[in-house]
């Protein structure tokens, strides 16, 4: 389902950027990122917007200066991100710690919340506005690491909306470090959860090895064709639609988890959508959280990426006539391969191999924040009403990745919703695939049912 607000227009006026420094002194120095934070499939800016509510237990405060002001006394904990980053010898990104600060926004909205509509997902319309891109700010190196806008609006709401260098941290380190924002916007002199730096954690051996098979990282020869007419579409998926997809599972997959069972889905239908040769190998590319993987597990307040990105691989022709069950194996073993040695090997392979991108060449890249914690950041005004990426397609190739994003439909059903892009036709294909299996009916060439999807090779 599109987003019903995508058609809203409204004006917003933004004051000039500025920069928002820690509260206190902090110490100049430099610090190294770990080989998993600056591999260059990180190298890029993550955004992600909250909309909060009008609440008016907070009538006469202002967002915008509460949030500053906040910001200001969390960067005194989380003082790198105050910095900017440096390139070394090797690509070796690091942090120089010189207190310059965070390019911060404020805006006002000629607009109120209910006009978004009761279905609040990407795509959001004016989301240049919302989130202004400052000249020059963008880069990966020599720039701020953070942007924030608060948007005030008409009815006396707010939008939250941010944009982080992802090599810094990813979507659990990043929401520790806005929940730390929100505690000192609610009175808290530290955060409740200690940051904590040690990147030298997920740095290389010395010296490196490669000793896990890392298909993520395959070096695929082929020009990518950049694609024409991208539609951008919302795709929910909650209780009723699992359920409808759970009866796909064969028997020995049924304690498969929701987010293996909507990958593995979701790689399906979007290769039979853009009609994949079915003799080229496909690949779905995905987030493990490996903070638990070590022995002992890494510090509760590391904010650093602590994920991999294990692949699973197939002939585009086997994934789409083979059952669900057979995508589903595929992901739960590529899953089941990150461990404390693997996230080991990804590191060393980073530095043996110069920090690679991940393959992009026939992939599918599906990033899960749905354990993120972006919702539960209450700066006072209560926990946001919708929190997630801003946009689908971010990173350096947005047409190969998607994010699946907690979300609550307007029955108050708690589910996922998946934003994707593909061309216009692709689209079209891949709506009528998922359908069919949401509906539990699919139609052959010869018109008659079947329980699984026919294939469109």
């Amino acid at each position: 389902m599109a987003s019903p607000s995508t058609c809203l227009v409204f004006k917003v006026h933004r004051h000039e950027p500025e920069l928002v420094a820690p509260a206190k002194t902090t110490p100049h120095e430099y610090k190294l990122l770990s080989d998993i934070d600056d591999q260059e499939g990180l190298r890029f800016q993550m955004p992600v917007i909250q909309f909060y509510q009008c609440n008016p237990s907070m009538q006469g405060k202002d967002p915008a200066r509460v949030i500053r002001e906040a910001l200001a006394q969390a960067l005194v904990f989380y003082y790198p991100f105050a910095g900017r980053l440096r390139e070394g010898p090797h690509r070796k990104l690091m942090v120089d710690c010189t207190g310059e600060g965070v390019l911060f926004i404020e805006a006002d909205a000629d607009v109120t919340l209910d006009q978004f509509g009761e279905a609040l997902q990407p795509p959001f319309p004016c989301m240049e506005e919302l989130l202004y891109d400052v000249p020059g700010s963008a880069a990966v190196v020599n720039c701020p690491l953070l942007l924030i806008q608060v948007t005030r609006l008409r009815c006396g709401g707010f939008i939250f909306a941010h944009r982080l260098n992802h090599t810094m941290s990813d979507a659990a380190g990043l929401s520790q470090f806005l929940s730390a924002i929100a505690e000192m916007a609610r009175g808290w002199l530290t955060p409740s959860i200690p940051p904590v730096w040690e990147r030298h954690l997920l740095g290389a051996r010395d010296p490196p090895r490669v000793t896990c098979k890392h298909r993520e990282y395959d070096e695929v020869e082929r020009t990518i064709v950049p694609y024409e007419d991208m539609v951008h579409r919302s795709f929910f998926f909650g209780p009723a639609e699992v359920s409808a997809l759970r009866k796909f599972v064969p028997q020995h997959l049924q304690k498969c988890s929701t987010f293996e069972l909507l990958i593995a889905c979701l790689w399906r239908c979007r290769t039979i959508a853009i009609q994949a040769n079915p003799e080229e190998e496909v690949r779905v590319i995905f987030t493990v959280n490996a903070r638990s993987k070590f022995n002992p597990p890494l510090p509760s307040g590391y904010y650093g990426n602590a994920f991999a990105l294990p692949a699973a691989v197939a002939k585009a022709g086997e994934l789409c006539e083979n059952p669900l069950g057979y995508a589903i194996e595929l992901v739960k073993q590529a899953k089941n391969d990150v461990t404390e040695e693997y996230m080991k090997s990804v590191a060393d392979l980073m530095v043996i191999k110069g920090r690679p991108h991940f393959t992009v060449v026939r992939s599918y890249a599906v990033s899960d924040v749905t354990r993120a914690g972006f919702g539960d950041v209450d700066f006072g005004w209560g926990k946001a009403v919708y929190s997630g990426l801003a946009k689908d397609g971010v990173g350096a190739i947005p047409e190969v990745s998607s994010f699946l994003t907690p979300f609550k439909n307007k029955k108050g059903e708690v589910g996922i919703v998946l934003p994707i892009t593909l061309p216009a036709q692709a689209t079209e294909i891949f709506v009528k695939e998922l359908d069919g299996m949401l509906k539990e009916i699919v139609v052959d060439k010869n018109g008659s049912k079947s329980v699984f999807i026919s294939s469109s090779l």
